[in-house]
């Protein structure tokens, strides 16, 4: 199942952020208490791929990406047309300066092949 291969992602950052060591006994602890069946060689294939990577490092390189505002109201479209182009300048910048974080754990999870 593809997101129980995430939830091996998630236990291992959630590891991290509390500052415990990534290894096979604390994975196989945290993924115990999620109430999952433990896959011993994804225990071990998650460990062994982090142990050579500098994980902070990958966190702060990871980059959040723009997300796109929704489709505005046509009574809006209407009233920026009334404005002339500025208000839709000002919007086009609003968007370009509101940034949402995005879910790593797809990245990684491409790390380690679920």
């Amino acid at each position: 199942m593809a997101q129980e291969g995430k939830a091996y992602i998630h236990a291992a950052l959630a590891l991290y952020y509390a500052g415990k060591e990534v290894n096979e006994e604390n994975l196989k602890k945290v993924i115990e208490a999620l109430g999952l069946e433990v896959d011993e060689a994804k225990i071990k294939m998650i460990a062994a791929s982090l142990s050579e990577i500098d994980l902070e490092e990958v966190l702060k390189s990871a980059v959040a990406m723009p997300v796109a505002a929704p489709a505005a109201a046509p009574a809006a479209a209407a009233e920026e047309k009334a404005e002339g182009g500025e208000a839709e300048e000002k919007k086009e910048e609003e968007e370009k300066e509101e940034e949402k974080e995005v879910d790593i754990s797809e990245g990684l999870s491409g790390l380690f092949g679920f």
